[in-house]
């Protein structure tokens, strides 16, 4: 295990356990072809993806959260009384007041902790991370529980050809606390909010509430209310991701104090399995080394992206407690967040 750099002077912290959910309900290319003009040919060679989980009967954003994170719990040892803040990031909680981070608590019984909303996106877990982790160095609580979960397919537009294939649903947690040897590196962050609209919704807020109050006035079966859903420019996303990414990945490796030597696995999101082949080969990591490809089974689950992908290597055995780990996050906003960390031990209770 290589020895990750911490913050000078600050407690040593770690990801001591991992959870997560996935939905039961599988959506393969060739369902997704129903309503788009498209081929699993296409899709599988333009982005890695054969299949992906997408909510059904009573799971919710809500239900996946809570699940994914009493498995962490339980997997980490640590006894809930103990944690003292809950993160949770998402874009897809149904309401923005109330936000969803107290309302986990109280189902997992810590009802009072401190619990905030994370929105940044793709990036989310690695943002979620650095504040978990400096939240625990700093002495702010002991122990804090990230809980990143998306429902993206309740805000899909089955015949876009930019977005209708890509995303999923999912959940997945780690519970961050303090630790002999430090786990996690020094955060790498960064955005863009010059391009953010590259990655976006049809509607803000207020439009579409005064669209709503227009449709008042007509006949809804002339002139329903179109759906808020997610919208993406793919060239410019492409054109960002090529420019701010190597230097990302390069950065979190300076700040970690490690090389690419000492890379054990590599966690990236799961957008695209062609840009995470170009960037493997772009940072000289070694051919033998484990890359995360849960995109192929899951699609791109945003927020949830990473640490459904870790629990998976670590489930299946792809990857081992104690390695040391390369995570990159990237997306809307558009923002970017990378660490080096220790993996946490395979989940005793798991997704798969």
């Amino acid at each position: 295990m290589a020895t990750i750099k911490a913050n000078t002077g600050r407690q040593n912290v770690a990801m001591l356990g991992i959870g997560a959910y996935r939905p039961s309900r599988v959506v393969t290319n060739d369902e997704i072809c129903q309503t788009l003009d498209s081929t699993d040919e296409w899709i599988y060679e333009r982005t890695g993806i054969r299949s992906r989980r997408w909510i059904s009967g009573d799971e919710s954003a809500r239900s996946m959260a809570v699940a994914a994170a009493e498995r962490a719990i339980s997997n980490s040892g640590v006894p809930r009384e103990k944690i003292g803040a809950v993160l949770l990031s998402t874009l897809s909680w149904k309401t923005k007041i109330p936000h969803g981070a107290p309302q986990i608590a109280y189902d997992l019984g810590i009802n009072g902790v401190a619990a905030v909303d994370l929105a940044s996106g793709c990036s989310g877990f690695g943002y979620g991370l650095g504040l978990a982790a400096d939240m625990v160095r700093s002495g702010s609580t002991e122990y804090v529980l990230l809980i990143c979960v998306e429902t993206l397919s309740i805000v899909l537009d089955p015949t876009d050809r930019n977005t209708a294939f890509i995303f999923g649903d999912g959940a997945g947690a780690v519970v961050v606390g303090p630790s002999e040897e430090n786990g996690i590196s020094p955060t790498v962050w960064g955005s863009d909010g010059e391009n953010g609209e590259a990655i976006g919704q049809s509607y803000d807020i207020i439009e579409y509430m005064d669209r709503a109050q227009e449709m008042q006035a007509l006949d809804p079966a002339d002139a329903p209310l179109d759906r808020m859903v997610v919208t993406m420019q793919g060239s410019k996303v492409f054109r960002w991701a090529a420019i701010a990414l190597p230097k990302a990945l390069s950065s979190t490796l300076e700040e970690s104090g490690i090389t690419a030597d000492d890379i054990d696995v590599f966690i990236p999101h799961q957008a695209n399995a062609r840009i995470n082949e170009l960037m493997k080969k772009n940072l000289g990591l070694r051919d033998e080394i484990p890359m995360a490809n849960d995109i192929e089974q899951t699609g791109n689950t945003s927020a949830a992206s990473i640490p459904l992908a870790m629990e998976e290597m670590l489930a299946t055995g792809k990857a081992q407690g104690g390695q040391t780990a390369l995570l990159l996050g990237f997306g809307s906003g558009l923002s970017y967040a990378g660490q080096v960390v220790t993996l946490p031990p395979a989940p005793a209770e798991t997704s798969l």
